[in-house]
């Protein structure tokens, strides 16, 4: 494994405890919000990807490997990496649940093991935000795809500018929270460009915050308030996460 480029930064430090990684999934995607955010991520996935079957798929920052599964069930080889391997403990665990055949590994975003164009598709979903330098974790999986690359990641844009503000003022008190980035769409586009992808599907999810409609607790609030968000046009402008796939062309 290569060494953690700042072990010390929380997206190492915080994964790595035993408890956190056993609460991940209820904390994340429990609850009627939770469920709906990955039924919603999760059919985007696949419409993106298109039939599996057969392909070598990489999962950067796995976690505890839902992304991976689901991509496993519909027939793709699959390989999940994650520098935490208390994440990976519970995702080998899942996969042994459901008798699926997914390598897990622990790896560093920013420098993986792996040959150049060694994958048919590079995938990193909730990662890029939270890593040192997502630049360079960016290009390695444009490195390591053949064909296509698919990630997400919070814009300029959205509301999540506000909240990763108010997150450095609680971290400058004194508060251990995960002061994640958001990312300006013209510097993925020149990233992707740089390393021979070009943009072929964008998706945005929500307007609101998914930590708002998780207090609300209502999915009929959830859905009809995107609704008319996405109808009078707000999505476009200020939905997140964006959702990108891009293919090779060079």
């Amino acid at each position: 494994m290569t060494q953690p480029q700042d072990e010390s930064h929380y997206s190492y430090s915080i994964y790595a405890d035993p408890n956190f990684a056993e609460q991940f999934d209820q904390s994340h995607f429990g609850g009627s919000i939770g469920k709906l955010v990955f039924e919603a991520q999760e059919h985007v996935l696949i419409d993106f990807l298109g039939d599996l079957q057969g392909v070598s798929l990489l999962d950067v920052g796995t976690g505890t490997g839902r992304a991976a599964l689901a991509f496993a069930q519909r027939g793709a080889h699959v390989t999940g990496v994650d520098a935490s391997p208390e994440m990976l403990k519970v995702a080998v665990a899942h996969a042994l649940e459901l008798g699926l055949a997914v390598k897990f590994q622990t790896g560093d975003a920013h420098a993986l093991a792996f040959p150049d164009q060694s994958f048919d598709f590079a995938v990193s979903l909730r990662m890029l935000m939270h890593t040192p330098d997502w630049h360079r974790c960016l290009g390695e999986l444009c490195r390591v795809s053949r064909r296509r690359v698919l990630f997400d990641y919070p814009p300029l844009t959205s509301t999540s500018t506000i909240q990763v503000g108010l997150r450095r003022v609680q971290k400058f008190f004194g508060r251990r929270v995960e002061t994640y980035h958001v990312l300006s769409n013209g510097d993925v586009r020149s990233i992707l460009t740089a390393n021979g992808f070009k943009i072929v599907r964008t998706h945005r999810q929500f307007v609101l915050p998914i930590a708002l409609h998780k207090l609300v607790g209502s999915p009929r609030f959830t859905k009809t308030s995107e609704r008319i968000l996405a109808a009078i046009g707000l999505l476009r402008v200020f939905g997140a996460p964006v959702t990108i796939l891009a293919e090779r062309v060079s």
